[in-house]
């Protein structure tokens, strides 16, 4: 296998890696509002990816560095063209991790209110924005010879576009909910379950028409068999939420989205960024690095991945439990003033 081949398999790795694991992330901050009635519900609800959200958003980090070093023509292509978007997402992302943190450093109600928004909206564009994104690769947009993209953000606003779009929110915001039922007790787990029994029925008709349509647009034979495998993965999440068996439900969901972003990028290669104009297609070759630096990234990448999925495989395990409202301290009485 050439090493153009193989590093075009290992950043489909990260980006599925960062999308099964940020979009739980992202749909329990859509939840946030839905799910926490009072305060201490939504700090149960925090609580369950208080420890590891940060984490998850590492992949995504390693996922821009690899693609810059192994493909820099489809990452300069993709970061000029989907410029806006792109910039809409590191945006929403940095006003999340700053909801997270500052959330807690006021006990005051509207202080709190206000950050819970920046949380909710902060994980909903995101969510909604790769979904169009990612689509519009696979769709192909405007390059011209030079691979310069040449259209407008309305280009990228597109009906598919905007379905992919659709699909990533509700398979989050479904991965979220099994998610939430999976890590917490009490009347938080029965809602989430409820939440998670409606989403599976969105998430399997946007996502359903979403990959239909990529396969009879952009599939190839082997997609068959992953979208197949997206759409069993979800109906095992739906089975398993009504009996009530969590596990069995994330892995579903879990499985659904893996199998999804599988199908995008086997139908996008070997191209990584289609031109729907008569040039400009980026394909693996000619968008690749020389072969000595995909060697070095080779060597490195062998090195030290295992060390990075043991120690976030240890950190889920550290924080395998489930949380309830009785974690939750009650706050400090104020003293009452000095008369």
């Amino acid at each position: 296998m050439e090493l153009t081949t193989v590093w075009f398999v290992i950043i489909a790795f990260l980006w599925t890696s960062y999308f099964f694991l940020e979009g739980f992330d992202f749909g329990v901050g859509i939840l946030l509002p839905v799910l926490g009635r009072d305060d201490v519900e939504r700090r149960v609800v925090i609580n369950t990816i208080g420890p590891v959200w940060d984490g998850n958003e590492v992949w995504f980090i390693v996922a821009g560095a690899a693609t810059f070093a192994a493909f820099p023509e489809w990452y300069a292509t993709l970061f000029s063209g989907f410029y806006l978007p792109l910039l809409a997402i590191l945006l929403s992302l940095i006003v999340r991790g700053v909801a997270f943190e500052y959330r807690g450093k006021r006990d005051d109600a509207r202080w709190r209110a206000r950050w819970d928004r920046a949380i909710f909206w902060g994980s909903l564009l995101p969510a909604f924005l790769w979904g169009v994104a990612f689509s519009n690769i696979v769709r192909g947009v405007p390059l011209d010879a030079s691979h310069e993209f040449t259209g407008t953000l309305l280009d990228l606003l597109n009906p598919y576009a905007l379905l992919g779009g659709l699909t990533t929110t509700v398979l989050f915001v479904l991965h979220g909910a099994v998610f939430l039922a999976l890590k917490t007790s009490g009347e938080i787990r029965f809602r989430a379950r409820r939440v998670a029994e409606i989403a599976v029925v969105a998430a399997i008709a946007a996502g359903g028409t979403f990959l239909l349509i990529t396969q009879l647009q952009h599939g190839k034979p082997v997609t068959w068999l992953t979208a197949g495998g997206a759409a069993a993965g979800l109906l095992l999440a739906a089975v398993a939420n009504r009996r009530g068996r969590e596990g069995w439900a994330f892995i579903g969901t879990g499985a659904a989205i893996v199998l999804a972003v599988a199908t995008l990028f086997t139908a996008l290669f070997p191209d990584v960024m289609p031109s729907t104009l008569a040039s400009g297609t980026l394909t693996t070759d000619n968008a690749a690095s020389s072969d000595y630096t995909l060697k070095i990234m080779t060597w490195v990448a062998a090195a030290f991945t295992p060390i990075v999925l043991i120690y976030q495989g240890w950190t889920y395990w550290v924080f395998r439990r489930r949380i309830g409202t009785a974690h939750i301290p009650a706050a400090p009485k104020k003293p009452e003033p000095v008369r």
